[in-house]
């Protein structure tokens, strides 16, 4: 059974149980037994609630044998990220900070409590880098999450265990988070269909400081194999809730949005936003893939972008827009517990205390100057999607890195004679945290077995034209049976 289910979709199995084929306990206990088989060889969930999951099962087994309602996604398990995302009871490393081990919040990320809601199966925690200030997954307590296609290789980050877990067939979907690309990059490099909705679409709740969100815009959302897991994850996550002040109250469903056509839509494509050294092996595999939407009937132009600042000064900007709220996060745990930036300040990288360092000696005109660097950035994108549907890049300009041995993986630094940031300065897509479009990361090819992503990004609030473009380019060069390299790796 555990084979069998191992890479059913969502949808497929909320159908199945809801139709009395399956029953959630056979699903959670075949689930259960391909995490404790595979998941040693990964690192894709950190912590993991058996127990807890088989209760949830077996009351969700009675609830169709009594006639209940049920939810969208009954009896399908899934998993919450380990950084800014809770359960209660649960421990809480914000991403394998050794001195948090035993920490715990007691609260609902946005993702559990909805998907609870909607009647999914949380089985535990997946891996994440210290305070998700990169686009690798990889940390000191618990090393990297290593990537099913190679596992010497990274997933990328920060959602990489979750999305290693759904490559590997270990789940159908699980928790992405979003602040500079989180759930793009590491569907990207394992795969998978990575969205992230429009800001404002998935409430993002956060205390003490409710407004968090917006420097960057962050997102909660779901990593996937298909178009329409991820439209049916939208759908549960997606709607107000008045404990976020930017939350959208539009009561849209996006499931319909996978079966439109985009014949006639105008579509923009620059490789590297102007500014961005990518590897042309990934110039190529996204070139091709690119023209499966003109097959569709969309027309692809090729778009000048640039930016009147280089690549390091905008993921410089990345960085000091989003420091301050990792201050502000480890001062406020330091109150509750150990003291993280004295007596633990070993438990960090060298690459992120040097942000952190620097974020104390930034002024309030420097964070002013910042945020008019990002309205260019947002005027720039807008300019195209003005008269283009989508905008279409790479996500990611480099391919998988080896992991390190020290807890301490990062991307590369130089990427065709260029140097580069190696905590994000080679993912196309922080850009879109700037400014809060919809954006994807769909599967384009593969270099040498090593996945590719194609980038989709849409106008603001545009949710259901990047699902439609996904969707039709998912039916056209459908990705799916690349998922057989993970199924069939050596479990060493």
């Amino acid at each position: 059974m555990s084979d069998e289910l191992a890479y059913a979709t969502a949808t497929e199995l909320a159908a199945r149980i809801r139709r009395r084929d399956l029953s959630p306990v056979e699903v959670v206990d075949a689930v259960i037994a391909r995490i404790e088989a595979r998941n040693p060889s990964l690192n894709a969930l950190v912590f993991t609630a058996f127990d807890e999951a088989r209760e949830q099962a077996r009351r969700a087994e009675r609830a169709l044998t009594s006639g209940e309602a049920l939810g969208p996604l009954h009896g399908v398990p899934t998993a919450i990220k380990d950084l800014f995302d809770f359960r209660p009871g649960w421990p809480a490393t914000f991403g394998g900070i050794r001195a948090l081990r035993s920490f715990s919040v007691p609260a609902y990320c946005t993702y559990a409590e909805r998907m609870e809601a909607a009647g999914a199966v949380l089985v535990g925690k997946t891996n994440s880098p210290v305070m998700g200030f990169r686009g690798t997954c990889d940390n000191y307590l618990f090393g990297p999450s290593r990537n099913p296609f190679d596992t010497t290789k990274n997933t990328g980050g920060s959602s990489g265990g979750s999305a290693a877990a759904v490559a590997d067939g270990l789940l159908p979907l699980a928790e992405g988070t979003d602040g500079g690309g989180s759930i793009r990059i590491p569907a990207s490099w394992c795969g998978l269909y990575g969205y992230k909705a429009s800001f404002g679409r998935v409430p993002y709740t956060a205390r003490p400081n409710a407004f968090g969100s917006i420097n960057p815009f962050l997102f909660e959302g779901a990593l996937t194999r298909t178009v329409d897991d991820a439209a049916l994850a939208l759908d549960v996550l997606a709607g107000y809730d008045d404990r976020d002040p930017f939350a959208l109250d539009d009561p849209a469903s996006f499931a319909g949005a996978t079966r439109r056509s985009i014949s006639g839509w105008r579509i923009a494509y620059s490789p590297d936003f102007g500014v961005y050294p990518v590897d042309p092996r990934v110039t190529a595999v996204v070139e091709r893939a690119v023209r499966a939407l003109e097959d569709a009937g969309a027309a692809v132009e090729h778009v000048e972008l640039t930016f009147d600042y280089d690549q390091r000064e905008l993921s410089d900007l990345w960085c000091r827009l989003i420091v301050p709220l990792n201050i502000e996060g480890l001062e406020g745990l330091s109150t509750q517990g150990p003291d993280l930036l004295g007596e633990h300040r070993d438990d960090f990288p060298p690459e992120y205390l040097r942000w952190i360092d620097e974020g104390y000696r930034l002024s309030a005109l420097d964070v002013l100057r910042d945020q008019r660097m990002r309205t260019h950035v947002y005027d720039r994108i807008q300019q195209v999607l003005r008269s283009h549907d989508l905008l279409v890049t790479p996500t990611l300009a480099a391919l998988p890195v080896d992991n390190a041995e020290d807890g301490n993986t990062v991307g590369p630094r130089n990427i065709q004679g260029v140097d580069v940031d190696p905590l994000i300065g080679w993912c196309l897509t922080y850009v879109v945290n700037f400014s809060g479009h919809p954006a994807a990361s769909v599967p384009a090819g593969d270099v040498d077995g090593l996945p590719v992503g194609m980038q989709l990004i849409g106008r603001h609030y545009g949710d259901a034209d990047v699902l439609a473009a996904s969707a039709v380019y998912e039916r056209l060069r459908p990705w799916h049976d690349a998922y057989v390299r993970c199924a069939d790796r050596p479990l060493t």
